[in-house]
């Protein structure tokens, strides 16, 4: 019908100025046409390759319905390779993404704080559940608080290293390092302590301060506030003069 014909896109291909006015979410830009189209495998150059219509707002300039906070900082790697501040390099990072512009995602993976950022995750990647275990510590901080009417919850975390004790507390009767001991002595010191959460073990140089950076520092990340502090060790005995002695942490989460 006629009314089909007048709403459906157009069938030739569109043409673009070699200076191209450009709205970005309500923040205009101004840059050529061969800026855009640079790097071939990206997401502006198919848009304006002339295969795609592209609407324009009321004075004439291409818009693309994304916020442009940080469309200039795009803008300005595809016209020099010019880099983000280091305050703005996660935000460039998922703005690149969505525009699926590779060569900024490879400089961009390479500085800070995404560098050290792919360096904690490979630590991070040794740790089972560990983010099933932080959605653990939330749920049951926000279950306690509820419960209570309180503006904050307590709950007991373990993080350990090792996953058998090597304190000054074992007897000599087994071998001192866990990877020695056999598989029927090592079922002799499983057991599970008396916590909320428990994380470990893993084998890495990282220890237990840097994984509670971690767990902090990603409940942070999700705007919540977290003290912790450490209330002792699991005195769980085990057997003959074997204890635990596992640290366990009190997560302290306020929610406002």
């Amino acid at each position: 019908t006629a009314t089909q014909a007048g709403q459906a896109l157009p069938l030739l291909p569109q043409q673009f100025p070699e200076v191209v006015p450009l709205n970005v979410g309500g923040m205009y830009f101004t840059t050529r046409l061969s800026t855009l189209r640079r790097y071939e495998d990206t997401m502006l150059a198919a848009m304006f390759s002339g295969r795609h219509y592209i609407p324009t707002d009321a004075e004439g300039r291409y818009f693309i319905d994304r916020d442009g906070t940080y469309f200039g900082d795009i803008l300005n790697f595809l016209r020099s390779g010019d880099l983000p501040p280091r305050e703005r390099v996660r935000s460039v990072y998922k703005e690149a993404q969505y525009y699926s512009i590779g060569p900024l995602l490879d400089n961009l993976e390479d500085v800070q704080p995404l560098k050290g950022e792919k360096v904690r995750q490979a630590f991070l990647g040794l740790m089972p559940y560990y983010k099933d275990h932080l959605e653990r510590i939330i749920e049951i901080a926000k279950l306690r608080a509820m419960q209570r009417k309180a503006r904050f919850a307590k709950l007991k975390v373990c993080v350990f290293k090792e996953e058998m004790p090597i304190t000054p507390y074992e007897c000599p009767h087994f071998n001192s390092l866990r990877f020695e001991r056999s598989e029927s002595e090592a079922k002799l010191f499983e057991h599970h302590c008396e916590v909320d959460v428990s994380f470990g073990p893993w084998e890495a140089v990282a220890d237990v301060y840097d994984l509670l950076h971690c767990i902090v520092t990603d409940l942070s990340d999700r705007g919540i506030t977290v003290d912790h502090q450490c209330i002792g060790v699991c005195d769980k005995h085990l057997i003959n003069h074997y204890y635990c002695k596992r640290p366990i942490y009190e997560f302290k989460i306020t929610w406002w």
